[in-house]
Formats: C-alpha cells, sequence, structure tokens
C-alpha cells in the first residue's frame, strides 16, 4: 500500500496497518506524539486499533520542549 508519511510518499507490503504497526516499523519511539490522519487527531489509546488503508495521509509528529 501507498500513504503519505509526513507529507512523503511510502510504501508498505500490507493492505491495511494499524498506526501503532507503522510507527514500529518507522521507528517512532518519543514519548511524546501528536498523531493525525486525514487530518483527524487521534488518540494515544487507539494507535493499537486504527486502521491506515491505501491513500491515507498520517502525520507522526515528535513534540519538542525546552526552554
Amino acid at each position: 500500500m501507498k500513504i503519505l508519511l509526513n507529507n512523503r510518499s511510502e510504501f508498505f507490503d500490507a493492505d491495511c496497518l494499524t498506526i501503532s504497526e507503522i510507527m514500529e516499523s518507522k521507528s517512532f519511539k518519543f514519548r511524546m506524539l501528536v498523531v493525525r490522519l486525514n487530518d483527524k487527531l487521534v488518540k494515544k489509546e487507539d494507535y493499537d486499533t486504527t486502521p491506515v488503508k491505501e491513500g491515507d495521509d498520517l502525520k507522526i509528529i515528535h513534540l519538542v520542549s525546552g526552554g
């Protein structure tokens, strides 16, 4: 499947993956993340059950704090 991940085309062998599976395959391990799927905010507790399908627009944004 082909999706848009952080504004870049990405290809995966599966027809459908969850957000958690994509995060694991791309090594997103930061604690503070904001995830948007097709411009809708996805809660952390829904990462394991939210499917990402062909043509979806997924944004995984690392929050950075500091002073």
